[in-house]
């Protein structure tokens, strides 16, 4: 049996490491939630939620500084997590988006010696000959892995045709590091799904499934490197995207080689405007390919921030175009199904029509409403919104006084929460791919209007709905006709089972409204003990520390009641 090699930068004291940070995650996340539910659940229930509205701003920075310090010191997925956070403007506020924006900047590098013993050991050969030159200085360093810039070989050179590369290699020891990220997150979901708060909203640990997913792939640069080339493939023959190529001679699961592409940084709107290149135009084209990548082919490109999209001058000459957009970083792809895709193209049709209606119905075909939900107010309320609001860029919006907004949301603010909203599966990634388009065509240009991409491409797409019209009747009579062929032997099954007594009848709703109603009381009254046992132990500790202690661990007990003892067991 052959003997497993220890990844470059392991030491022999990685599993009591790795159990530190397993812990340190579960407490932090731990902790916020207790404070979450104390603000947000308990209080309102007896009658302090002026308490939890005065502290919530304070509380809401107090996470996102905390959460900073959390990423910084241990890099690896919980990075992403605060990218993930910064990037949710829609949900998310701005206290705490605004403090976890810089989080990428922020990684420290790894020293090159660790990197070129992991390149080294990856490609099997030594870097100085294979490599003309590697930089030493990253030319970017990531929480999972950092870019050098090189020059290949003459042989290299000669096979590929190229001269500049970059050489990506991940950070030593990161597959542990994922590893027990994951297995912390995965906690962290499990508690969150007996948070009613949350479980009616998104099934969390789902949620952390589809992270993890993404996150393994993005650590095999195999899997990237063959994303690189499918992404090409999709983009062939349109002259506006270009991507770098790979070099597979030199590519391995931990270490990418790729021609250098760097460029104009897609948000730098001075070197643009020096270039020649119009911002504004830039950010159309931009938004236009983004379009055809979630609502043409299905395979989009999650993470386009401004660093991994550039803007390629070109000499002009007969039939060029004086610039592309050149993509890099294809760790993190997302590919959605068709049944999927269509819900989109409609969902954006209707926002393209000022379509309330249309909008909430195709909210529904993409899963993001519940099929049974009643959404008639909901329709009223987008129906007002795109009355008022509706066609205006961010510039125009930023014009409308708060008070106006704060109508809104008061008037409609109890209907959208009360009805049963909902993140489905694989939706992750489109959210973020769109939260940071919007982001990159707002910086190019602050009056950018979403609405003039929009209305283009959802007219292209009404045109081809059209000529599947006869195709989609054609699927509709072939369910219809299973249907029809299944229904005796249905009826047959029933008949039979009627006969031998076995069909049963019961009440569900009032067995659970009675069931709802006990657990609810059970949980408000392990509140009541939990809090008096806290707020004792706080004040007796000072004068005496160990009863005081004593009444503050056993407050724990109640709490956990309080919190999952309202898990329904039927």
């Amino acid at each position: 049996m052959a003997t497993a090699r220890r990844a470059p930068g392991a030491t022999a004291s990685g599993a009591g490491n790795t159990r530190a940070r397993y812990r340190r995650i579960l407490r932090f996340a731990a902790w916020n939630l207790a404070v979450t539910w104390w603000f947000e659940l308990f209080l309102p229930r007896i009658g302090l939620t002026v308490v939890a509205e005065r502290t919530r701003t304070r509380r809401m920075k107090r996470f996102a500084r905390r959460f900073h310090v959390l990423a910084v010191d241990l890099g690896g997925l919980m990075i992403k997590v605060g990218q993930f956070m910064s990037s949710r403007l829609d949900v998310l506020p701005p206290e705490i988006t605004s403090e976890l924006e810089g989080l990428q900047d922020e990684v420290p590098a790894v020293p090159f010696p660790a990197i070129r013993t992991l390149a080294e050991s990856e490609l099997g050969v030594a870097l100085d000959g294979t490599f003309e030159r590697v930089d030493e200085v990253p030319v970017a360093a990531a929480s999972l892995g950092q870019a050098h810039r090189a020059v290949l070989g003459p042989l290299d050179a000669a096979d590929t045709g190229l001269h500049g590369v970059v050489l990506k290699v991940q950070r030593p020891g990161i597959d542990t590091i994922v590893a027990v990220d994951l297995a912390a997150l995965r906690r962290v979901g499990g508690w969150l799904s007996h948070v009613r708060l949350v479980s009616d909203r998104v099934d969390a640990p789902a949620l952390v499934e589809e992270f993890a997913i993404t996150s393994l792939e993005e650590i095999d640069y195999l899997h990237e490197a063959v994303s690189s080339e499918r992404f090409t493939a999709d983009f062939a023959d349109d002259d506006r995207v270009s991507v770098p190529a790979v070099v597979w001679e030199r590519t391995t699961r931990r270490v990418l080689t790729l021609e250098d592409v760097t460029a104009i940084k897609i948000t730098d709107v001075d070197a643009l405007t020096a270039a020649g290149i119009d911002p504004e135009e830039v950010a159309r084209e931009f938004a236009s390919v983004m379009f055809d990548q979630l609502f043409g082919t299905g395979f989009f490109h999650a993470d386009p921030h401004p660093g991994n999209v550039f803007v390629t001058p070109h000499s002009l000459g007969q039939g060029t175009r004086p610039w592309t957009l050149t993509f890099i970083d294809f760790g993190m792809m997302g590919e959605i199904t068709p049944t999927t895709r269509r819900g989109l193209r409609k969902l954006l049709i209707a926002a393209a029509s000022r379509d309330g209606a249309g909008l909430v119905d195709a909210a529904r075909d993409v899963g993001v409403l519940l099929p049974t939900s009643d959404t008639s107010e909901l329709e009223r309320a987008m129906t007002q919104l795109f009355a008022r609001f509706g066609g205006m860029g961010f510039a125009e919006l930023r014009e409308v006084d708060p008070r106006e907004f704060r109508a809104f949301a008061e008037q409609f603010g109890d209907v959208v929460r009360s009805l049963p909203f909902q993140l489905p599966e694989n939706f992750l990634l489109v959210v973020r791919a769109m939260s940071l388009t919007s982001g990159v065509c707002s910086a190019l240009n602050p009056a950018f209007n979403l609405w003039d991409s929009i209305e283009p491409y959802a007219a292209r797409l009404i045109r081809e709905e059209r000529g599947n019209v006869v195709q989609d009747v054609t699927e509709r009579a072939i369910d219809a006709a299973g249907v029809a062929v299944r229904l005796p032997e249905r009826l047959d099954g029933l008949v039979t089972r009627f006969e031998e007594g076995t069909v049963s009848v019961t009440a569900p709703e009032v067995e659970r409204r009675l069931g709802r109603l006990e657990r609810s009381v059970r949980r408000v009254v392990a509140a009541l003990v939990f809090g008096a046992l806290l707020v004792a132990g706080a004040v007796l500790r000072p004068d005496d520390e160990a009863l005081g202690t004593v009444f503050m661990l056993g407050s724990i007990l109640p709490l956990l009641v309080a919190l999952f003892g309202g898990r329904s067991r039927g």
